[in-house]
């Protein structure tokens, strides 16, 4: 009963924007926010870690990024009634910009972060960062975290509603944090969030298992 209790717990919430997925699954996501609008797929060998595309559109820059991006999960924790997962999410690839003084310059670029998750049925919790770099156009640390809970749980196959509060935070802005209440709601492989943030901005993330 505990193993089974475990399999839907897993099942249930890894359409979750998890940067791993099962075995010889293929993952793709659209994320859109304030900042920037980004498209990422990948595959996962393992359950360990996945390869893919990256690709960012970041608007206050006015730059792109397309890189290779590799997600390693570090460590999991299975309970009998939650599951936590800490990753490491690192890319390199190319950045252009033709901003201001850009040109049309095109640099090398490397990013890397950590992200982690706590989740039962009911309550979610997640953290995560990350740290940019290329020769002159981007040079920038952020990170972010949630906090979320289901007002109701739902069986296996339905449809599951997640209410969640994510406080962003850009030290190099002059606001440098932002707010956005959201709601998640995924059933089966495909997950949708929405949100509007204390910036006036909205927010529209979409992930598909395959």
């Amino acid at each position: 009963m505990r193993k089974l209790l475990l399999l839907l717990l897993f099942l249930s919430t890894e359409v979750a924007s998890r940067p791993v997925s099962y075995p010889g699954g293929w993952t793709f996501m659209t994320m859109n926010d304030g900042h920037k609008y980004s498209v990422h797929t990948h595959y996962s060998p393992t359950a360990n870690y996945s390869i893919g595309y990256k690709g960012e559109f970041w608007r206050s820059g006015d730059y792109q990024i397309h890189a290779l991006q590799i997600n390693n999960l570090l460590k999991r924790w299975n309970k009998q009634h939650a599951q936590a997962n800490i990753y490491l999410k690192s890319g390199i690839g190319i950045t252009y910009s033709d901003y201001n003084s850009f040109n049309s310059e095109t640099d090398p670029v490397f990013f890397t972060g950590l992200a982690a998750d706590w989740e039962t049925r009911k309550y979610f919790i997640s953290y995560e960062n990350r740290i940019t770099k290329s020769n002159s156009i981007v040079d920038n640390f952020r990170q972010k975290a949630r906090i979320g809970f289901s007002p109701y749980v739902a069986d296996f196959g339905n449809l599951h509603t997640w209410l969640m509060l994510e406080v962003s935070h850009v030290p190099e802005d002059e606001k440098n944090f932002a707010y956005t209440p959201l709601i998640r709601l995924f059933k089966g492989p495909s997950l949708l969030e929405t949100g509007y943030s204390s910036e006036g901005k909205f927010l529209l993330n979409f992930v598909h298992r395959f």
